[in-house]
């Protein structure tokens, strides 16, 4: 749960801070983005740029989305119409045409669409019904919450979006409204490299887990894994440590390399932030920086029990998937980092801006996973 006073690692302030210094973002913006005090952020930034030009990984550069191609549009039209989709609906053909009349020619798609020019002028200039209102309201509701998630959100995270905020409109007839607009969750093919070796004589903690992915209240039960992000420089690779009952991520590192202390660091953020009393379970696969002499000692001096699932099994540590899966389909396949430090900024404000504090999660019912614990405190 969410305590009054919070104690954050180096590493998570020297990320903080540098979303203000190299992005040119306010400190009152990214400090209510992070859920801080400006009071507190502003001390961070202060340090940091207090720091040698040579401090680690210094950002310069943030990286945006690939801008799509215009032009292809009226193609992708083009090979809609061939199927008669289009034909079949002239109303779907004038509101494309209209929606699209500042940058093609009226005649030009009437032709394309295979619709008369006075047609399209006639339904122009008849009178709005309030059907018609009533779905360009909910249209500009639909790409309001796609356009603030960037694009992530698909039907089943839009309908509960608008729930929330008090529209009624169903799952149906929000997601036949996506799709006749073409609005659609962004997506990427996975790519998979080994992170963990489990080939090794190092002891083996017993599965406490079993695929019970259910807890009744925080720091009952972590799950702890290793995934990579490709850039121009290198793989950059990410520990990570989530709560099962809220899934939220209590600890993360990113480094150049995926020794034990990379995943040591992200328990340590866990264990420092979130303070747990003996009794959790930290559940990871068998790879050998979890079975590591460091690893197992920091949590045996936190009073945490070790659980491992069985070899190269990856459906005993499902959530965990889960969230990586999340973090490469909505950001990291979407973006061509030129550095570690660009990625490391990206996901940084991935996990910390819009992971644990805005993103609706299915398996809690649609809420964020902060939310989640201002349940239960």
């Amino acid at each position: 749960m969410e305590r009054a006073r919070r104690s954050f690692t180096e590493e998570y302030k020297r990320e903080a801070a540098g979303l203000v210094v190299s992005s040119g973002r306010s400190i009152g913006s990214v400090a209510k983005e992070l859920g801080l005090r400006d009071s507190v952020l502003r001390r961070w930034v202060d340090k940091l740029r207090r720091e040698p030009a040579s401090a680690a990984w210094r950002h310069t550069t943030q990286a945006t989305p690939m801008p799509a191609d215009q032009a292809s549009e009226l193609a992708l039209l083009r090979q809609e119409n061939e199927r008669r989709d289009l034909c079949r609906n002239p109303d779907m053909s004038f509101r494309f045409i209209e929606g699209h009349r500042d940058t093609y020619p009226v005649r030009l798609m009437c032709a394309v669409l295979e619709v008369s020019p006075a047609g399209y002028y006639a339904w122009r200039d008849r009178p709005v019904s309030e059907r018609a209102k009533s779905h360009a309201a909910l249209l500009a509701e639909i790409r309001q919450v796609h356009q603030d998630s960037s694009g992530r959100y698909g039907s089943p995270r839009v309908h509960a979006a608008l729930h929330r905020q008090g529209r009624s409109a169903s799952r149906g007839r929000i997601e036949r409204t996506m799709r006749r607009h073409g609005i659609r969750a962004i997506t990427a093919k996975p790519r998979r490299v080994r992170t963990t070796d489990s080939r090794h004589d190092l002891p083996i903690a017993p599965n406490l887990v079993a695929r019970d992915f259910t807890a009744e209240a925080p720091n009952q039960v972590w799950l702890g894994d290793i995934t990579y992000i490709p850039t121009a420089e290198g793989w950059l690779y990410l520990a990570a440590v989530m709560d099962l009952f809220s899934r939220k991520i209590v600890g993360w590192a990113m480094r150049d390399h995926m020794q034990v202390e990379l995943a040591s660091a992200a328990l340590t953020m866990a264990i420092q932030e979130r303070r747990p009393q003996a009794g959790l379970i930290c559940h990871t696969d068998r790879g050998v920086q979890y079975a590591s002499h460091a690893y197992r000692s920091t949590l045996m001096e936190a009073g945490i029990t070790a659980s491992m699932s069985r070899r190269a099994d990856c459906y005993d540590n499902a959530p965990m998937e889960s969230f990586f899966h999340t973090l490469k389909t909505e950001l990291v396949h979407h973006r061509n980092y030129k550095t570690r430090a660009e990625a490391q900024r990206d996901i940084f404000t991935f996990i910390e801006g819009f992971y644990n504090r805005t993103r609706l999660h299915s398996a809690l019912g649609y809420i964020p996973p902060i939310e989640m614990e201002l349940k239960a405190a």
